[in-house]
């Protein structure tokens, strides 16, 4: 049964091929900031996936609140996640024509389309 307040969200970007050992290092250990902020934003339930014949790297996650624009603005404001966008954008090349980078005008991941969901047992 779906749960009518959760949305999903998944998107995707390009993974710089020199930055891969550093990207998988600076995400075995994300900083407490930014896991705050996402927390306190109503995103839960966040995993990135690595690709790489494509270099692409996967990310979902189910946002739990109200207003998802107003939260996501939020956390684009706030100045931990700042930073870290400032280290792992470097590593990134987005797939969104005119992107410059995270918290930008343009996104900088490109969100997927979802076309399934099974959210259990049909019987």
């Amino acid at each position: 049964m779906s749960i009518p307040h959760v949305k999903r969200v998944c998107q995707i970007i390009k993974l710089k091929p020199e930055a891969e050992a550093e990207y998988k290092a600076i995400h075995a250990n994300v900083w407490p900031g930014v896991l705050a902020a996402l927390a306190r934003h109503h995103i839960a339930d966040y995993s990135i996936h690595y690709y790489p014949p494509l270099r692409l790297l996967i990310a979902s996650f189910k946002y739990t609140g109200a207003d998802y624009d107003a939260d996501m603005r939020l956390v684009a404001a706030d100045p931990e996640t700042q930073r870290w966008w400032k280290v792992t954008d470097g590593m990134q090349e987005s797939v969104v024509e005119g992107a410059t980078g995270s918290g930008g005008a343009v996104p900088w991941w490109q969100e997927l389309e979802e076309v399934f969901r099974f959210e259990g047992s049909s019987v």
